[in-house]
């Protein structure tokens, strides 16, 4: 009979965010694959009883094709596995979806243990509507890859008005919001960053205030960056 792979949600920041469903299934499962076994090994030490421990094993980006037929192979054998990423729910912007198709493919079962999103804790602080959403990832790192991004999804605001919601790391949210305001003029923006942390901060403002801001100060944290097309 094959295992189970678990795709179990962590915190984001707040540890007091994971789930008693999540606890009870890293303490359970025998394998762990997780994007840095360090942090994923720190996260144990608060959740774990006893003396069991599942073993950890690396699973991100660049070992995501070779780590597969081996998960796989493991379940195939009876054994039940966690992936997790760093923080939030695996396969968001981070790996995971192409495991998780092989293991649909080999007639695998795939559950869930929903929990922490940054996309979904910064869609529903943000005062913008809800009830449609366009999440684009992290934008491409390539300008005019990112420039024609998001001129399609100004195009695309046309036929659907939405909330548009994505990641963006901190050294580069000064050129992304410059280009933001080329394409879609000076608008309303929100800006979460730092979610569910001590110094949690999301700001509502015009681009141009956004720009001012991080322009004077060395921005920090994961950043999730969302607007409405139908202002």
């Amino acid at each position: 009979m094959n295992g189970t792979l678990f795709l179990v949600a962590t915190p984001i920041g707040n540890l007091q965010d994971i789930t008693l469903r999540a606890i009870k299934v890293l303490q359970t499962v025998d394998v762990i694959a997780c994007e840095d076994t360090r942090k994923t090994g720190l996260l144990m030490q608060n959740i774990l009883k006893g003396d069991r421990k599942p073993r950890l094993i690396s699973y991100y980006e660049q070992n995501e094709l070779l780590r597969i037929p081996e998960i796989i192979s493991a379940l195939k054998d009876g054994i039940d596995i966690a992936l997790v990423s760093d923080a939030g729910t695996p396969a968001v912007s981070d790996p995971g979806f192409k495991l998780i198709r092989e293991c649909i493919k080999e007639r695998i079962r795939v559950e869930s243990i929903p929990g922490p999103s940054a996309v979904i804790s910064a869609l529903v602080s943000s005062g913008l509507p809800t009830d449609k959403f366009l999440f684009l990832g992290y934008p491409p790192r390539k300008p005019g890859h990112r420039k024609s991004l998001f001129n399609n999804v100004k195009s695309a605001s046309a036929l659907i008005k939405s909330t548009i919601i994505f990641f963006e790391a901190p050294h580069k949210i000064i050129r992304t919001l410059e280009e933001l305001r080329k394409i879609f003029g000076d608008i309303d923006i929100v800006i979460a960053r730092e979610l569910t942390k001590i110094h949690e901060e999301i700001r509502r403002e015009k681009i141009s205030t956004s720009i001012e801001h991080f322009s004077k100060i060395n921005p920090k944290g994961e950043f999730v960056i969302l607007f409405n097309t139908g202002n």
